[in-house]
């Protein structure tokens, strides 16, 4: 399971034209980095689809509880200040910036930064890119984001202005500020 990146210099995609693609090619996962070039991502492997359920569950719970934001799972798309089109793993925004955008927007990709996110690493992963990844996220304003490394059992944690701060095999993690109250359980994710 490797991830491709497409140099599309010669085409340039619109926004429209990248959600057809999308959708159209429901069986691939697709990004846009903010160069335009296309990141094609394979379907996760059990132990990563387990984890990435496990994580979208307890999120979702906290989520229904609080009715602070709304949550979303890894095949949403936002499309972020810079130009790119990601999709974290998981990613919730406050109930306030949801409420501002049509039904069109809704629809679509999001246009907007995600104020917390998590990218879980697989095996495939480069962590270099995945770092690469999170450090965008902050740079276009997500507050808050957890990139999870079960290979090596360490989580780092992105946070606005700040450096970034790493745990090794941490069993729980706190959404702080960002989420209050929400508590994401680690042990599930270490056994897999």
């Amino acid at each position: 399971m490797t991830n491709f990146t497409l140099n599309l210099e010669s085409i340039e995609l619109t926004d429209e034209q990248f959600f057809q693609l999308c959708q159209n090619n429901r069986d691939l996962k697709f990004e846009r980095n903010s160069n335009g070039d296309l990141v094609i991502m394979s379907p996760t492997g059990g132990e990563t689809g387990r984890s990435n359920f496990e994580i979208a569950v307890d999120l979702g719970i906290w989520n229904r509880q609080t009715k602070l934001g709304v949550a979303f799972d890894s095949s949403t798309g936002f499309k972020l200040p810079n130009g790119a089109d990601r999709s974290p793993d998981a990613a919730w925004i406050t109930l306030e910036r949801w409420d501002s955008l049509t039904s069109e927007q809704r629809r679509k990709f999001i246009p907007l930064c995600p104020d917390f996110v998590i990218e879980l690493r697989s095996a495939s992963d480069s962590l270099k890119k995945i770092q690469e990844k999170m450090q965008e996220y902050i740079d276009n304003g997500v507050r808050l984001g957890w990139l999870i490394n079960p290979i090596d059992k360490s989580v780092e944690i992105y946070r606005q202005n700040q450096d970034v701060h790493i745990l090794e095999s941490p069993t729980t993690l706190s959404g702080e500020d960002v989420l209050p109250g929400f508590i994401l359980n680690l042990q599930e994710i270490w056994s897999n």
